[in-house]
């Protein structure tokens, strides 16, 4: 059963290797690959993405616009939106709201182009560190796999996760060696924005 369990896990890890490097992104080529067809509705935006805002009639008023280092974007009448840590529906309600001052009925739409915040760091023993662009929910074995897998002296069972919450960093552990081996399978958690996976 064990045997079966590895088997199952490097199957998986050889076969994730080859999807993360299609699905994620290294920073380097973020400019291009970070474009998205669809997005999940309940994605947050953060800095750096990109949005189109689109007003029906109106030419003047449909445009891309790129979530600056603040949280924020400008837009023609209402100024500053706040983007950060909010949906496309959230924001679309807030131009219908502000725009309705000088646009009777306002159609609105919003669509995210560009995901260029979901960034991701590998550090340490692993054969491609650095910094990773992702476009959707990414896992640690995905995050490693794109990396390029540990080297031969990394200490497995030693990984941490670093995540900064309300400006805390925290220190989440990931047993490499232990999941492999098919046990403790819920440690391989979905990395969030700004997650720095450390492999000693």
């Amino acid at each position: 059963m064990v045997r079966s369990v590895q088997l199952t896990i490097r199957t998986f890890l050889m076969m994730t290797a080859a999807v993360a490097y299609g699905s994620l992104v290294h920073a380097d080529d973020a400019m291009t690959a970070g474009t998205v067809s669809q997005v999940d509705p309940a994605y947050h935006l953060g800095a750096e993405d990109v949005v189109l805002v689109s007003v029906w009639k109106d030419e003047q008023l449909t445009r891309e616009v790129v979530v600056r280092p603040d949280g924020m974007f400008s837009f023609p009448l209402v100024g500053d939106i706040q983007a950060d840590s909010r949906t496309v529906e959230d924001i679309r309600s807030e131009l219908v709201k502000r725009l309705t001052k000088y646009i009777p009925n306002p159609s609105v739409s919003v669509a995210v182009t560009k995901i260029m915040s979901y960034k991701v760091y590998v550090v340490g023993r692993v054969n491609k560190p650095g910094e990773y662009l992702i476009g959707h929910y990414t896992d640690v074995l995905q995050a490693l796999s794109l990396a390029g897998g540990l080297t031969p002296f990394a200490a497995e069972n030693d990984i941490k996760v670093m995540r900064r919450v309300r400006g805390e960093q925290h220190a989440i552990p990931f047993r490499y060696g232990d999941l492999r081996k098919g046990r403790d399978l819920d440690q391989n958690i979905i990395l969030q924005r700004g997650d720095v996976v450390m492999v000693p």
